[in-house]
């Protein structure tokens, strides 16, 4: 079966839903008019978080559309999104982000982070907020409160079923696809003083833009096994991170397990299952205006940003 994805594309007018096929964008609607199987209008008017939120529906009819898909891209039937890499958006803009911290013992290391034992222990998460999101080739926005921002290259999961207290042995079953996320970090802002709490990651974390995603939603089938893939981030061109999701503390079904019983997971709730080792606060260097992340994940693809100065 060929590979597919789920994106988003500016177009005139605003944005609008696109099929990835082999890496190219083909627009859902003209898609359809060539020759797709029947599909629900909102999938079209609404999008991916429609999808989203019918994916027992969508998972199936995807299946069935790809190698029609392949074949209408294949003899010309259907033509590739002008400048398609350059139109493409966040995917969706999700209402909650979920994120693992130190979930990979050597990034742990790096930040001098002393962890308990797994036994002894449980996933450590927090939220980031809509605000942040943004897409391939946008802007990350330095605001001018910082001077140690940092990068964070994640695999993330993106929840297809609606699910509370789902097991460990069942919660894969609740992902509807992978996406890439960069955790974008103000170092300075994530330590405070003036309180008994050391910690202020809704500052260090929240902030506009600080959450790339992208650059697009691969449904879950595609990657069989999300603790066998390889992450990597570069700046300016030069290797940062590099390692896979084998090393992960929590797994991503621990992490959705773990979730799970604290709230109710609903469809495109994404989940960032924590950065490996090569961050710039290990590194002792940090990002400045100008710079340009690229951060890609194997079966997935390329989330590339620029970072520039925010104008106040």
């Amino acid at each position: 079966m060929s590979w597919i994805a789920l994106a988003t594309y500016r177009r005139a007018g605003g944005l609008a839903p696109a099929l990835v096929i082999d890496s190219q964008l083909y627009d859902l609607e003209a898609a359809r008019a060539a020759g797709l199987p029947p599909l629900p209008e909102a999938w079209v008017t609404q999008g991916v978080e429609a999808m989203l939120r019918d994916w027992a529906n969508a998972q199936a009819w995807l299946r069935d559309a790809t190698p029609i898909a392949a074949a209408l891209a294949a003899s010309g039937a259907i033509r590739p999104v002008a400048d398609g890499a350059a139109a493409v958006a966040a995917p969706f803009v999700p209402s909650r982000i979920f994120c693992a911290a130190s979930n990979y013992a050597s990034h742990a290391n790096e930040m001098g982070t002393v962890l308990a034992a797994k036994s002894q222990s449980k996933p450590y998460m927090f939220l980031k907020l809509s605000n942040t999101v943004i897409g391939n080739g946008e802007t990350i926005q330095m605001p001018p409160e910082t001077s140690k921002l940092d990068w964070e290259v994640e695999l993330a999961a993106v929840i297809g079923k609606r699910c509370r207290r789902i097991s460990v042995e069942d919660a894969l079953d609740a992902v509807a696809c992978y996406t890439i996320v960069n955790d974008i970090s103000a170092r300075d802002l994530n330590i405070r003083g003036d309180y008994p709490f050391k910690h202020d990651w809704f500052q260090g974390k929240c902030h506009d833009t600080f959450a790339p995603i992208g650059p697009w939603l691969v449904p879950a089938w595609q990657i069989p096994d999300p603790q066998a893939v390889q992450m990597r981030l570069d700046v300016n061109d030069e290797p940062m991170q590099q390692d896979s999701t084998a090393n992960m503390i929590w797994t991503v079904r621990e992490q959705i397990a773990y979730l799970s019983t604290i709230v109710t997971l609903e469809p495109g709730d994404v989940i960032a299952t924590g950065t490996p080792t090569g961050v710039g606060m290990g590194r002792g260097i940090y990002l400045k205006p100008g710079d340009r992340l690229v951060a890609s994940i194997e079966g997935i693809g390329r989330l590339a940003n620029q970072v520039q100065a925010e104008r106040v």
